[in-house]
């Protein structure tokens, strides 16, 4: 196994620092992986935080990246994602989302918070059309 070039961290809880990212009804606390990976991996806490306007998140998207797994901490969610439907994702679940799936967000819990894992570090987020219906099933 080839050694990285990563380095050690330790987040402590009791220094979190909460902070906006990709969406205003949102909070992150980065775990400092992403600095400590030279940007291979991020990995943030994301909690609710109380706001209630729409934003893009909530259409038809796909994140750019090669590896995303989700698990939720506190609360619930609902997303949809091309061709796998609807799923109601509950404190203890996780999903491991496949490369560029199209998916959204329904709903979520005013207690939501889940540990997110991407790679890379840095990546992006695009708005795309609604698949078709005939893919969801």
């Amino acid at each position: 196994m080839e050694k990285r070039d990563w380095n050690f961290v330790h987040a402590k809880a009791s220094e979190a620092t909460w902070t906006t990212g990709l969406r205003d009804i949102f909070e992150y606390r980065d775990l400092g992986t992403k600095d400590a990976t030279k940007g291979d991996y991020v990995a943030h806490i994301v909690r609710a935080n109380g706001k209630k306007n729409t934003d893009q998140v909530q259409q038809w998207h796909r994140h750019i990246c090669d590896f995303q797994f989700v698990y939720v901490l506190e609360g619930w969610a609902e997303f949809e994602y091309e061709g796998h439907g609807v799923h109601r994702i509950e404190k203890g679940d996780c999903i491991q989302q496949t490369p560029l799936i199209a998916h959204r967000e329904i709903a979520c819990s005013e207690d939501f918070q889940v540990l997110e894992i991407v790679s890379p570090g840095n990546f992006a987020t695009e708005i795309v059309a609604a698949p078709d219906a005939e893919a969801a099933d």
